[in-house]
């Protein structure tokens, strides 16, 4: 009878959870077994997943949804029993808007992965002027870039085919708002990939939007489709409480509060092919691990055997972010709130990326006669706001709220979240230095690296890299 295979997955975020519950399905697809660890440094699992439910109230820390355009994460719900508990965005308040030049103005109707398809909207909107609007058009006929081995940031392109004045007001911030990033250092390449084909195909970003959208007509409506972005009834954590239960149920080890001192490759046919050792002593012998880390972290484990993979994920620069999530009392913030929120372009130079009225966009997140409002700070440039206390982290977001949307009142009840480090920026060069780092932990057979560093930062980008992860895994131990 051949040996019990034991695999050790560093990190207990969505990507490690992910990893050991694909794991577990291609096990029992092939009717084997394996021994499987889960070790999280934190106390909690679900890395930056945090909900936080308190006298009604339901505060994400982290994200607060997930998009429905990439199918993992409402492919595992299915599979963990949640889709009955997946809610849609509000369609009462079904409206966006930015700061721009000095107010809140509703974001245009009419875009289609982040290109605008409609210019009626843009002229009520006072978003973009006449001559922005004008140059945008431009895109039109403005021939399509040879094709090049030179790598164009997201302002270079977006400049280049809309023009800068629609790119600094209508999509930075919705850049910004997905990466946390400096559009002048992100890699289009490697952030919308499928824009830079929409060039190529089409010659025009207009032209491959509008082409995208009567593909999409072409097929009858679903009653039932989901809304662009869905969460769950009870928050996203109970994700990871389904995935963890699911884990356990079926003999995972899930240790939290184990911090990884080392990982170790013996290289020998003899030995166990790793040990992963834990701050105080323990031993964790294993035929395969996967590194479910930071990319910073992972460096860190990698340097000792492979000091070319560590430079390589070193190479992928991160940046801070925090939440500021406030309950006001309704009756006085109420008139002063439309749609689900705001996002905020970076030429404004103010501290806020956005803020979500969450009680307005999901249901069931507030208790009648309270407002819960989150604040969405920091970002590539703007890490010296980790430095400040929660208090002054709470001033300055009720200072933005003041000043921008005129909310004056003082919260009932705060809760801040920062997370240092936690945004990888996928800069220029990022799809080459992912296959670098593919190509050198490939040199150490059952080893692995999965998570948001690498080819995607959503949760379902993690899910799936997870699973494609527990695939090639698989195939390692039992073919």
């Amino acid at each position: 009878m051949a040996a019990l295979k034991r695999v050790v997955i560093v990190g207990g975020g969505i990507s490690g959870l992910s990893a050991a519950f694909a794991l577990l399905e291609q096990a029992g697809s092939r009717d084997e077994s394996v021994q499987c660890t889960v070790v999280e440094g934190q106390e909690y699992f679900g890395g930056k997943i945090v909900t936080n439910r308190r006298d009604g109230l339901v505060t994400e820390g982290g994200p607060d949804s997930f998009l429905t355009t990439k199918p993992s994460a409402l492919a595992l719900c299915e599979k963990l029993g949640l889709t009955s508990q997946l809610i849609n965005t509000n369609k009462e308040h079904a409206q966006t808007f930015t700061y721009s030049k000095g107010r809140l103005r509703e974001f245009p109707q009419g875009l289609i992965s982040m290109v605008p398809t409609k210019l009626g909207p843009l002229f009520h909107s006072g978003v973009i002027s006449w001559a922005g609007i004008v140059r945008m058009g431009a895109d039109w006929i403005i021939p399509a870039r040879a094709r090049t081995n030179a790598e164009e940031t997201l302002t270079e392109f977006f400049s280049r085919r809309l023009g800068s004045e629609a790119f600094d007001h209508l999509i930075e911030p919705l850049v910004s708002g997905i990466y946390a990033g400096d559009a002048n250092e992100l890699s289009v390449d490697a952030t919308f990939p499928h824009l830079v084909e929409l060039e190529r195909k089409h010659g025009s970003l207009i032209k491959g939007a509008l082409a995208m959208q009567r593909a999409r007509s072409s097929h009858r409506p679903d009653a039932t489709a989901r809304t662009l972005f869905t969460t769950l009834q009870g928050g996203l954590g109970d994700l990871i409480t389904s995935l963890t239960d699911r884990l356990s149920c079926a003999g995972v080890s899930l240790r939290r509060g184990a911090d990884v001192r080392v990982v170790q490759s013996s290289g020998s046919h003899t030995d166990p092919p790793f040990r992963v050792e834990l701050e105080g002593g323990e031993r964790l012998d294993a035929e395969a691990v996967v590194l479910a880390t930071p990319a910073y972290v992972s460096a860190g484990f990698l340097r000792s055997f492979d000091h070319e993979a560590a430079t390589a994920l070193d190479g992928i620069p991160y940046a801070s972010t925090m939440t500021v999530s406030m309950v006001f009392p309704e009756p006085e913030v109420r008139s002063r709130l439309r749609g689900y929120g705001f996002v905020v372009p970076r030429v404004e130079n103010r501290s806020l990326i956005a803020a979500t009225w969450s009680s307005m966009k999901w249901a069931g997140r507030a208790p009648s006669g309270q407002c819960l409002i989150r604040c969405y700070l920091g970002g590539r440039g703007r890490e010296h706001l980790l430095d400040l206390e929660d208090a002054e982290l709470m001033e300055r977001a009720c200072r933005e709220l003041e000043s921008m949307v005129g909310i004056q009142p003082p919260p009932l009840h705060v809760e801040v979240y920062r997370w240092p480090r936690a945004m990888p920026q996928y800069t220029r060069g990022h799809r080459e230095r992912v296959q670098r780092i593919r190509e050198r932990v490939a040199l150490h057979p059952g080893l692995y690296v999965t998570g948001a560093a690498y080819d995607g930062i959503g949760i379902p980008d993690c899910i799936r890299d997870a699973e494609n992860t527990s695939a090639k895994l698989s195939a390692y131990l039992w073919e």
